[in-house]
């Protein structure tokens, strides 16, 4: 099992699509259907970013997601808490004090100071963290961009977005118009 899960890798594409944003916000179906993830999944995560105010959203037929600041002012670190929660590297049970041959009690000695095997992993989890914190949103978009990506693609992609509104719009309209017109029929009979 993994230490960091899917979810803060699904979390972190999710970010990068809106981090150059489209001119409306994407909704979380478009962001899981653009990226070919469960949009139940995306679900459970963009309010998690929301509530540490990495995103916001708004409601209606034209809403969706958007940074909440600057993708230079939220870091990995920052999605890595909000998606997986406080969660440490070793939970370590301190084994050290069961020795069979200690009987019931542990000699002072066996368990004086920190566990060396809990030390090493709060050391290597200190330094995880420490490399999450100075890795920005901005940094890995960069990355992306710095790839090969095609000049063209990101207006390709706010494109797409685009047009996936505009259809949930022409669809809202025409579901408008069609219950509007049943009811006119049942008035009149």
């Amino acid at each position: 099992m993994s230490f960091i899960g899917t979810g803060v890798e699904y979390a972190l594409h999710c970010l990068l699509w809106i981090a150059d944003p489209p001119e409306r916000p994407p909704s979380g179906r478009d962001l899981a259907e653009i990226q070919g993830i469960s949009p139940a999944f995306v679900k459970k995560i963009l309010p998690r970013l929301e509530k540490a105010g990495i995103v916001e959203s708004t409601g209606g037929i034209r809403g969706g997601y958007r940074l909440a600041r600057p993708a230079n002012a939220i870091t990995v670190l920052d999605v890595v808490d909000a998606v997986e929660g406080p969660k440490r590297l070793f939970d370590c049970q301190e084994i050290r004090g069961r020795c069979v041959l200690f009987k019931d009690e542990p000699p002072k000695w066996s368990t004086k100071g920190v566990c060396g095997i809990h030390a090493v992993m709060l050391r290597a989890e200190k330094v995880m963290r420490e490399e999450l914190a100075r890795t920005s949103l901005a940094d890995l978009q960069d990355g992306v961009f710095a790839k090969g990506m095609p000049a063209g693609f990101p207006k390709q992609v706010r494109g797409w977005f685009a047009d996936r509104q505009t259809a949930r719009e022409d669809a809202r309209i025409t579901a408008m118009r069609s219950r509007a017109g049943s009811n006119a029929n049942a008035k009149n009979e």
